[in-house]
Formats: structure tokens, sequence, C-alpha cells
């Protein structure tokens, strides 16, 4: 299996853009999401499939996205169009590859000996295409432990909710109850294995308030990002999940204190009337980490 490499992006917001116009392509190119996903799945009608793949190629290898992140969302491996997005979209080096649908660890696991050959074929560093896992089934949140040990490939996980809902036959609702044991099943697991945990998206595009309590409920469960179907919903998502300046010297001041008094054989300390101990510091070093990767 490819070695991991560090995380060079934050991962806070990543955008969404059909597969099938090189100038809605061109367009996303100077916005703030972190990451554009040029989409070959839902954004895409079955009879522009194959247009659809070769224009992302064509994007890939012609359009400078700058410091962004370029991943693809393949079509899924139940189709008929996922061998020929593979091969071709891995042959244009994305950055790295949104999977759907993944339900069992061999999927991920196939996905990443093709991806071997194809860096090996051209001399690519191994592992230099990533791989991010779409949870969305049933059968994918029972097998989601099993599916991030198949391949040190795998950065980040990012959960499905509309066709997780639709996959156990629930109804969807604002204050997402239905979906609440896939979400944090997601996540703990993501956690357990150093993996980015992406939140799902928010369809109600236009409900920047809705958006945000949902982005921080999100946040609160421990997603470091989420999913975005449209630009005006990146400023939303790239605050909610940035630390703020006061967090952040907050988490200096402590982290600071911590190495002080740790010198002087103190692990636990008070700091403004709470009580300090190891979790919190490695809770506080893992901001101002986010807070590095966002260049804040």
């Amino acid at each position: 299996m490819s070695v991991k490499p560090p995380l060079k992006s934050p991962r806070r917001s990543l955008l969404f853009t059909p597969g099938d116009s090189i100038n809605k392509i061109d367009k996303v190119k100077n916005l703030a999401a972190d990451a554009i996903i040029l989409d070959l799945e839902d954004a895409v009608a079955v009879n522009e499939k194959e247009a659809a793949r070769q224009i992302v190629c064509e994007a890939l290898t012609t359009i400078d996205f700058g410091s962004k992140e370029r991943l693809v969302r393949l079509n899924s491996r139940a189709t008929v169009f996922f061998n020929a997005d593979l091969t071709a979209v891995s042959g244009a080096k994305p950055d790295g590859l949104v999977i759907p649908k993944i339900e069992s660890p061999m999927e991920l696991a196939q996905i990443d000996a093709t991806l071997q050959d194809v860096e090996a074929a051209n001399g690519w560093p191994a592992g230099g295409i990533r791989l991010l896992a779409l949870i969305e089934t049933a059968l994918g949140v029972l097998n989601v432990r099993e599916i991030v040990q198949s391949t040190s490939r795998l950065d980040a996980l990012l959960f499905g909710a509309e066709d997780f809902v639709a996959d156990i036959g629930a109804v969807r609702t604002q204050p997402g109850w239905e979906i609440l044991y896939g979400r944090s099943a997601v996540v703990t697991v993501a956690a357990a294995y150093g993996l980015q945990a992406i939140d799902t998206v928010f369809i109600d595009f236009r409900n920047l308030d809705g958006l945000n309590k949902d982005a921080v409920f999100a946040r609160n469960m421990g997603y470091s990002g989420k999913m975005a179907i449209h630009s005006g919903q990146i400023a939303t998502i790239n605050d909610v999940f940035s630390p703020s300046p006061a967090e952040i010297a907050a988490a200096k001041r402590l982290v600071q204190l911590a190495a002080e008094l740790q010198d002087s054989g103190i692990g636990v300390f008070m700091v403004d009337g709470r009580m300090i101990d190891a979790p919190l510091v490695l809770a506080a070093e893992r901001l101002l980490e986010r807070a590095r990767l966002a260049g804040l």
C-alpha cells in the first residue's frame, strides 16, 4: 500500500461542479473553496456521461486551479461508466478521486491497485492520487471500520445524507435525527483512524442561516469540513470550519502554558477557572493545526 502523505489542504469547503461543461469548470477556479469536485455522477445526465468524462480530463490538464485541490467524483462502481471513468480520469492526474457509495473494503483496495499501476506506468509518485470515500448507504455505514483499513491512499470519509436516507427508507427532516447514527458513525471512525471527516451537503442552498446551523452542528460533532452544492455556500462553510482569531490565541496560550508547566512536572492546571489536562491540550493543538492548514 502507498504511504499517506501529510495533508496540504484543510478541506473546509468542497464545491461540486458539473463535469459536463468546461465553461462551468473554468468559472469555479477562482472561488474560495478549498477543493473543487468535478462531478461525473449526479450532476451529469446519463446521455452526457462519456462527453463529461472527456471534459473533466481536459479541465484537469488545461485549467490552472491554483492552490485548490482538484477532485473528481466518479460514477459508482455499480454503473457501466465506472471503469472508463477510473481509467480516463486517473490518467489525467487529479489530486484525488471521490468514490460514491462505498460499501466494502474490497472496493477501495481494487481502486488502489489500479491507481498504483497508473502511477507506476507514468512515473508518478506512489500514492499521489488520493481517495475520498463517500459513505452514503446502510451497508457502507455498517462496514465503515473495515473500509478505512483497506488502503493508506484514503484521506477522508464523506457522509452523504440524502442517499443514506433514501437507502434506509427514512424521511429527511430539518432536525436530522434520521441521519444522526450514520453521521456519528462516519466521524467517529474517521477520528479513530486519523482521517478527515467531511459532512453532507445542505441542499437548501439559499438558506444560509440553516446552512450555518447545520455546519456548526457538524463541526461540533468533529467534522472538519462540508460539501457544497452552490458557490454561495462557500463563505459560510469556510467561516464555520475556520478557527477564529480568539480561538487561535486561546489555543496558543494553553499549549504554551502546558509546555512550560510540563517541564516543571505539572500535568493538570487551571486556566480562567477551567481545569486543563491532556485531552484539552490535544484539542488545542489540533485547532492550531487546522488554523495552519487554512493559512490562519
